[in-house]
């Protein structure tokens, strides 16, 4: 599989075996071979195998467009065991974005202010990420573009909690109903960042419920971002995943192998560059995609 090739479609590698006229030890070590190199991790893809082998066992079946059926089930079924509903039925219905810089976290944020307002939603981006002016400068460009309002910092190294309060305020001033926070993504000092974190999170809840922290994920990374995440997994308090670039790989296993890893529903795909391009996820058309 191509490293450039569409990260929806496992097919691309499978359009072959599949189209074998029988089910062989070769398929198996074909379909084992493609589910590796779409990133599933070995555990998964052994998991897979082995599912799907009882499976064809059971049904007696020796035709690969079977295989291919109970393969895009199996992998829906195990993608359904999260839940990817977004709970935003507070009003203001504070989310927090975090991450490790360079995951795509600023143009995420544009990105789901763009989703948010597409369902008539008055949005509110709040530039939490204080440390760097060219961050709030990115995030603002961002907010804009999608039409949502934006609170910038007052002042250069303002702290990060007291725009986050300010946010949240000006959207229970105005009648703003989503508030997406920006915060800060530098990993070298983990302590400091997670204490800030949670200095944002108390100042918020005093105003209102955080209705979402949407850790943003890098699928080109894989395994090495998903360890760079750790920290915010283990003390941020995540209650969704954004997986980012999913567009320029073939590693859309991913998907399924960053659940099972972390126990953490993906919430939110995106697709491309554009504002445009971030959906919410719907395990059986990310299967179906997935598998051809």
């Amino acid at each position: 599989m191509a490293g450039r090739s569409n990260p929806w479609s496992l097919g691309n590698a499978l359009r072959g075996m599949f189209a074998k006229p029988t089910i062989d030890e070769n398929t198996w070590d074909d379909l084992e071979t493609a589910l590796i190199t779409a990133d599933f991790g070995p555990d998964i893809s052994e998991a897979v195998i082995a599912d799907l082998r009882e499976r064809v066992q059971r049904y007696g079946t020796t035709d690969p467009r079977d295989l291919q059926l109970m393969l895009r089930e199996l992998i829906e079924e195990r993608l359904a065991n999260y839940d990817p509903t977004l709970h935003l039925s507070e009003r203001p219905a504070v989310i927090l974005v975090i991450g490790v810089n360079g995951v795509g976290k600023t143009t995420t944020i544009g990105k789901f202010a763009k989703f948010l307002g597409n369902y008539g939603r008055s949005v509110v981006v709040g530039a939490a990420d204080t440390f760097r002016a060219a961050a709030v400068e990115q995030v603002a460009t961002w907010a804009e573009r999608a039409g949502a309002a934006i609170v910038r910092p007052q002042q250069p190294g303002q702290d990060p909690a007291s725009v986050a309060f300010q946010t949240v305020e000006y959207a229970k001033r105005t009648g703003t109903e989503m508030v997406i926070i920006d915060t800060a993504g530098r990993l070298h000092t983990k302590g400091g960042l997670m204490d800030e974190l949670s200095k944002i999170r108390r100042v918020i809840e005093k105003q209102a419920p955080i209705a979402e922290v949407l850790l943003v994920l890098d699928a080109t990374t894989g395994q090495n971002g998903l360890a760079q995440a750790q920290a915010f997994i283990e003390h941020a308090g995540v209650t969704g995943l954004v997986l980012t670039k999913l567009d320029g790989s073939a590693k859309g296993g991913f998907v399924l192998n960053v659940q099972e890893k972390t126990g953490i529903p993906i919430k939110l795909i995106g697709q491309g560059e554009r504002i445009g391009d971030l959906t919410g996820f719907t395990p059986h058309v990310f299967a179906q995609n997935l598998v051809g």
